[in-house]
């Protein structure tokens, strides 16, 4: 598995609640997205920056998300051009479920 984290500054900052009501607007494009195993809206604490990280089944499907296509719709919806960082997740850790997922599973 694949995490991107994605990354772009805001125009002005922006509260918690104005980046929950953004971020909502756009969930339901992802929800269902082949490939995408999960993603976590991020802001900074101080508001002025704000993305996303995306655990996903593998690079290349992540790649063909972040064509130019959804890079000009992030940078016309939040003001600038993301910047996107790829980590290998060999393993996870899901309390919430109570075990843990590994590549090989």
């Amino acid at each position: 598995m694949i995490v991107a984290i994605v990354r772009f500054a805001l125009p002005a900052p922006v509260s918690l609640e104005e980046a929950a009501r953004m971020f909502e607007s756009s969930a339901p494009k992802y929800q269902g997205l082949p490939g995408l195993v999960r993603k976590y809206y991020i802001r900074a604490e101080d508001g002025r920056s704000a993305g996303g990280v995306y655990l996903w089944d593998d690079r290349a499907t992540a790649e063909a998300v972040y064509n130019g296509e959804w890079r000009e719709r992030v940078a016309r919806l939040y003001g600038s051009q993301p910047q996107i960082e790829f980590l290998d997740c060999p393993v996870i850790v899901d309390n919430a479920a109570g075990d843990a997922i590994t590549k090989a599973a």
